[in-house]
C-alpha cells in the first residue's frame, strides 16, 4: 500500500489527538511543578517528541499532587 493510497481524512483523528495530547500535556507542565528537569525541557521534550516526550513526562517528571 501506497501513501497516496491513504485518505487524509483518515490520518486526521491522529493528528487531532496527536495536538490535543501535546497541548495537555503543555498545559499540565505551565500550572504545576515539575521534577528532574526545568519545565522548558520538558516542554522540548514533549513538543519534538510527540508521543514519548508526553508519555515520559506524565510517567516521570510530573509533580504528583
Amino acid at each position: 500500500m501506497r501513501s497516496e493510497d491513504v485518505p487524509l481524512a483518515a490520518l486526521l483523528p491522529l493528528v487531532v489527538l496527536g495536538v490535543a495530547f501535546v497541548a495537555y500535556c503543555l498545559y499540565d507542565i505551565s500550572r504545576g511543578q515539575v521534577r528532574y528537569l526545568p519545565k522548558w525541557v520538558w516542554v522540548v521534550l514533549c513538543l519534538f517528541s510527540v508521543p514519548v516526550g508526553g508519555i515520559v513526562y506524565l510517567l516521570v517528571g510530573r509533580e504528583h499532587r
